[in-house]
């Protein structure tokens, strides 16, 4: 079997006509209806019964339309990445984020990264639950973007980006966003959202019971826009990084005696052999000015 067989086959399975076939596959009809004639030898079974004008598929050749269907398809995703790599045709990336991790602070980076990069298509993925660096390692994505470092690997490139503080969101309207700063006894007052998702919820919660404060979540989720929702409704508070807001009408203010910070990282592999458009990343994100990046609306910074 080799792959004209493979061309010549889904040509007449579509045509059910050998001299229409042979004219799409750009040989003579002798030649296609041979090469039709030792594949069926191989596979041991007829693939078209021909019947003149009232030819079909078999069962069988019905079955492996479909699975040559697939290696068409495979065939010519081949041809695609031979084309973008040695031709620098556009190159497609695949680069996961965190699920906790907010766009704001990385539209101007992109931004710089498509003017640069004009060759470029990054498809954005969001990590799932247990997944970390070790998928860039695996090839299933050419970076990620992490909310702390890695386990250290000296396989990893890892870039660091900027640092982010937790801070208290509310409603814009709420109580507490008249305070420029929130004591964590004011906390208590009011419901909240427990955000599952958070990688540090062990340390908001040890830091509020050194304070003696105990929160009682009426709502908890792992989806970042159910919290956001709740909160900008007024319905509850909750403890967030301060670049992660994305729905209109939340704040963020600083907690008092709260220093809790996380660092955000680009991971890739490294090496000669990750692709160069993901170093040529990689060092951009090194140089870039991440205070340019917009604010989240209705945000103070402090």
């Amino acid at each position: 079997m080799d792959i004209n067989q493979v061309k010549y086959f889904l040509n007449l399975a579509e045509t059910l006509n050998f001299t229409e076939a042979a004219r799409r596959s750009g040989v003579s009809q002798p030649s296609l209806t041979r090469a039709i004639q030792r594949l069926e030898d191989e596979l041991g079974s007829p693939l078209i019964y021909r019947d003149g004008k009232d030819s079909r598929l078999t069962a069988l050749g019905r079955d492996i339309e479909a699975e040559f269907m697939r290696v068409e398809l495979a065939l010519r995703n081949v041809r695609e990445r031979s084309e973008r790599t040695v031709l620098g045709r556009s190159r497609v990336l695949d680069i996961a984020v965190a699920t906790t991790i907010g766009p704001a602070k990385f539209s101007a980076f992109f931004a710089d990264v498509f003017g640069q990069l004009p060759s470029v298509r990054i498809n954005l993925h969001q990590l799932g639950a247990g997944e970390s660096a070790d998928e860039v390692l695996s090839g299933k994505y050419h970076a990620c973007i992490l909310p702390g470092m890695p386990r250290p690997n000296p396989k990893l490139k890892v870039v660091p980006l900027f640092h982010e503080r937790f801070l208290l969101a509310c409603a814009k309207d709420h109580p507490l966003a008249k305070n420029d700063v929130v004591s964590t006894e004011a906390l208590a007052s009011y419901p909240y959202v427990d955000r599952l998702a958070c990688e540090f919820h062990t340390q908001i919660t040890q830091h509020l019971m050194d304070d003696e404060v105990v929160m009682q979540p009426r709502f908890s989720a792992e989806r970042e826009d159910w919290v956001q929702q709740m909160v900008a409704d007024g319905l509850a508070i909750c403890i967030m990084p301060e670049h992660s807001v994305v729905v209109q009408g939340i704040v963020t203010r600083p907690i008092q005696g709260m220093s809790l910070e996380r660092g955000l990282v680009f991971v890739t592999v490294s090496g000669s052999g990750t692709p160069l458009e993901i170093r040529k990343i990689a060092h951009m994100a090194v140089r870039h000015d991440w205070t340019r990046a917009a604010k989240p609306p209705e945000s103070r910074s402090y």
